[in-house]
Protein backbone atom coordinates (compact mmCIF):
# COMPACT_ATOMS: atom_id res chain seq x y z
CA UNK A 1 0.00 0.00 0.00
CA UNK A 2 3.01 2.48 0.73
CA UNK A 3 4.66 1.80 -2.38
CA UNK A 4 1.57 2.26 -4.30
CA UNK A 5 0.70 5.95 -2.73
CA UNK A 6 4.89 6.31 -3.21
CA UNK A 7 4.11 5.84 -7.03
CA UNK A 8 1.00 7.94 -6.65
CA UNK A 9 2.66 10.73 -5.30
CA UNK A 10 5.33 10.10 -7.85
CA UNK A 11 2.44 10.10 -10.97
CA UNK A 12 1.44 13.42 -9.32
CA UNK A 13 4.37 15.21 -9.43
CA UNK A 14 5.35 14.11 -12.71
CA UNK A 15 2.29 15.25 -14.42
CA UNK A 16 2.69 18.61 -12.35
CA UNK A 17 6.17 19.06 -14.06
CA UNK A 18 4.57 20.49 -17.97
CA UNK A 19 1.77 22.33 -15.98
CA UNK A 20 4.40 25.06 -13.77
CA UNK A 21 7.90 24.12 -16.10
CA UNK A 22 6.78 22.69 -19.59
CA UNK A 23 6.35 24.86 -22.80
CA UNK A 24 3.09 25.83 -22.02
CA UNK A 25 3.16 26.30 -18.44
CA UNK A 26 2.27 28.74 -16.15
CA UNK A 27 5.28 30.33 -15.58
CA UNK A 28 6.58 30.65 -19.63
CA UNK A 29 2.73 32.03 -20.37
CA UNK A 30 3.13 34.64 -17.34
CA UNK A 31 6.30 35.75 -18.79
CA UNK A 32 4.67 35.80 -22.51
CA UNK A 33 1.68 37.86 -21.49
CA UNK A 34 4.38 40.27 -19.61
CA UNK A 35 5.69 40.86 -22.72
CA UNK A 36 2.94 41.50 -24.71
CA UNK A 37 2.34 44.17 -22.49
CA UNK A 38 5.99 45.68 -22.67
CA UNK A 39 4.90 45.08 -26.58
CA UNK A 40 1.96 46.81 -26.71
CA UNK A 41 2.96 49.70 -25.08
CA UNK A 42 5.88 50.61 -27.00
CA UNK A 43 3.28 50.01 -30.19
CA UNK A 44 1.40 52.45 -28.36
CA UNK A 45 3.92 54.91 -28.02
CA UNK A 46 5.49 54.38 -31.58
CA UNK A 47 1.89 55.40 -32.90
CA UNK A 48 1.84 58.44 -30.89
CA UNK A 49 4.89 59.08 -32.41
CA UNK A 50 4.35 58.17 -35.63
CA UNK A 51 1.22 60.53 -35.69
CA UNK A 52 2.92 63.33 -34.72
CA UNK A 53 5.23 62.95 -37.47
CA UNK A 54 2.94 62.41 -39.82
CA UNK A 55 0.59 65.46 -38.33
CA UNK A 56 4.11 67.51 -39.12
CA UNK A 57 4.68 66.38 -42.71
CA UNK A 58 0.67 66.91 -43.56
CA UNK A 59 1.17 71.10 -42.10
CA UNK A 60 4.80 71.44 -44.22
CA UNK A 61 2.84 69.95 -47.05
CA UNK A 62 -0.38 71.85 -47.06
CA UNK A 63 0.08 74.92 -44.77
CA UNK A 64 2.73 77.89 -44.57
CA UNK A 65 2.25 78.36 -40.99
CA UNK A 66 4.83 75.70 -39.87
CA UNK A 67 7.36 76.54 -42.47
CA UNK A 68 7.34 79.91 -41.30
CA UNK A 69 7.23 78.76 -37.41
CA UNK A 70 10.27 76.88 -38.49
CA UNK A 71 11.73 79.49 -39.73
CA UNK A 72 11.43 82.02 -36.81
CA UNK A 73 12.32 79.55 -34.44
CA UNK A 74 15.39 77.52 -35.30
CA UNK A 75 16.80 80.03 -38.22
CA UNK A 76 15.96 83.19 -36.32
CA UNK A 77 14.22 84.97 -39.40
CA UNK A 78 11.55 88.05 -39.21
CA UNK A 79 9.58 89.14 -41.36
CA UNK A 80 9.85 92.72 -43.05
CA UNK A 81 8.67 95.46 -40.99
CA UNK A 82 8.86 93.39 -37.78
CA UNK A 83 10.24 93.32 -34.33
CA UNK A 84 12.28 90.53 -32.59
CA UNK A 85 12.10 90.54 -29.01
CA UNK A 86 13.96 87.58 -27.28
CA UNK A 87 13.36 87.01 -23.51
CA UNK A 88 16.59 84.79 -21.91
CA UNK A 89 17.04 83.36 -18.68
CA UNK A 90 20.19 83.87 -16.37
CA UNK A 91 21.88 80.83 -18.25
CA UNK A 92 20.68 81.55 -21.43
CA UNK A 93 22.39 81.96 -24.84
CA UNK A 94 20.59 84.28 -27.06
CA UNK A 95 20.21 82.88 -30.79
CA UNK A 96 22.10 83.36 -33.91
CA UNK A 97 20.47 85.54 -36.42
CA UNK A 98 20.12 84.04 -39.26
CA UNK A 99 19.00 87.15 -41.38
CA UNK A 100 20.68 90.63 -41.79
CA UNK A 101 18.07 93.65 -40.55
CA UNK A 102 16.66 95.48 -43.13
CA UNK A 103 18.10 98.73 -43.56
CA UNK A 104 17.34 101.77 -41.98
CA UNK A 105 15.23 104.43 -44.43
CA UNK A 106 17.13 107.03 -46.47
CA UNK A 107 15.72 110.36 -45.45
CA UNK A 108 13.22 112.15 -47.42
CA UNK A 109 14.71 114.60 -50.63
CA UNK A 110 14.36 118.25 -48.49
CA UNK A 111 14.51 117.10 -45.04
CA UNK A 112 16.70 119.17 -42.91
CA UNK A 113 19.39 116.77 -41.93
CA UNK A 114 22.80 117.70 -39.13
CA UNK A 115 25.68 119.42 -40.48
CA UNK A 116 28.21 117.39 -42.12
CA UNK A 117 25.77 113.75 -41.68
CA UNK A 118 22.73 112.65 -43.42
CA UNK A 119 21.12 111.77 -40.65
CA UNK A 120 18.05 113.84 -40.18
CA UNK A 121 17.17 116.76 -37.72
CA UNK A 122 14.81 115.25 -34.77
CA UNK A 123 11.72 116.97 -34.44
CA UNK A 124 11.73 120.27 -32.69
CA UNK A 125 10.34 120.41 -28.95
CA UNK A 126 7.75 122.37 -27.86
Amino acid sequence: MRIITLALAALLLLIQYPLWLGKGGWLAVTDLENQLAASRARTEQLKARNAKLDSEVHDLREGLGAVEERARYELGMIKQNEIFVQVLRKDEKPAVMMTVPPPKPEPKPGAKTAKGTNKPLPPPED
